[in-house]
């Protein structure tokens, strides 16, 4: 925690386009990179997050370092996972005198995330992701943090609004799907602060949103097979404006099978997948693993 420490305020455009200058440092599409040149949007991100004196962080891509920034005044830790290299110089300038900072040069998705929670993270009470996700991996991140099983006390991620609004979407709802029922498995999942494009530089072609992910000790529903559940709710959505029914009869080649099975979970054959909750379908899959049935 470094609050007697100047902030050097990086995320302004003024500051933001002159360290840029400073390096000859050109945004690089194939990363997604887009960086915040907004304070307010910065501290909101790490008060809405909880961080705090004891707590380690996890960012993933800190760009020049302007959200790192702002962790590194606030958490105990912060490891920071960052794949372009060539921005090693500005983030040694931005950063430097920084003791609480660790940057891994890394793909988040090749590293051993367990091994590093229990190198770097030892002496922190409790340990958080907050991140401004590349929007072209945020699925792949998301699902390699939750998969982990490490104990997150959250996630605060932004990502594409669009995406967001998927995440926290709620059954009936045009957004909800797969991408829905599979974080609210694991999390509370709520959109914590909107985000306009017009506060990054270069402006992406869309607004973003924060997503807060509240992880729970437990999945919500028990499941007697995780990969069969995460089967059917994908084979459920491949065609959302098709019953359940119908998908059903495309994922398990037998509708005499899917008519017993969708009456024995008390589900109509001509409902929506859209209007399936996530405890319906746990109790779909482990009907299904009770069967002994095969997914085609």
């Amino acid at each position: 925690m470094k609050d007697n420490k100047m902030m050097k305020r990086i995320a302004t455009p003024s500051n933001t386009k002159a360290i840029l200058a400073k390096h000859g440092f050109s945004m690089k599409k194939k990363f997604g990179q887009n960086f915040l040149i907004d304070q307010n949007v910065l501290s909101n991100i790490v008060s809405r997050s909880e961080v705090g004196p004891t707590t380690g962080v996890i960012e993933i891509g800190p760009g020049i370092g302007a959200l790192t920034e702002h962790l590194a005044h606030h958490a105990k830790k912060v490891i920071a996972f960052e794949i372009d290299q060539t921005l090693q110089p500005i983030l040694a300038d931005t950063l430097g005198g920084y003791d609480n900072v660790t940057i891994i040069w890394q793909d988040i998705l090749e590293a051993d995330l367990a091994e590093i929670y229990a190198r770097e993270f030892a002496e922190c009470e409790s340990v958080s992701v907050v991140a401004n996700l590349p929007y072209y991996i945020t699925t792949p991140i998301l699902t390699k943090l939750i998969e982990s099983r490490l104990p997150f006390k959250n996630l605060a991620v932004m990502m594409q609004k669009e995406v967001a609004q998927r995440l926290s979407a709620k059954p009936g709802t045009k957004e909800y799907g797969s991408l829905s029922i599979a974080m609210q498995l694991y999390a509370d999942v709520s959109i914590i602060l909107n985000v306009p494009k017009n506060v990054f530089i270069p402006a992406p072609n869309v607004d973003s949103a924060v997503v807060r992910l509240a992880m729970l000790d437990n999945p919500r529903v028990e499941l007697a097979d995780e990969e069969t559940f995460f089967a059917i709710t994908r084979g459920a959505f491949v065609q959302r404006r098709k019953t359940i029914q119908n998908n059903f009869n495309v994922l398990f080649q037998d509708k005499e099978y899917v008519i017993s099975l969708l009456e024995q979970c008390g589900v109509s054959p001509q409902t929506r997948a859209e209007a399936i909750d996530l405890e319906t379908f746990a109790k779909i899959a482990n009907q299904v693993v009770l069967d002994g049935k095969k997914l085609v």
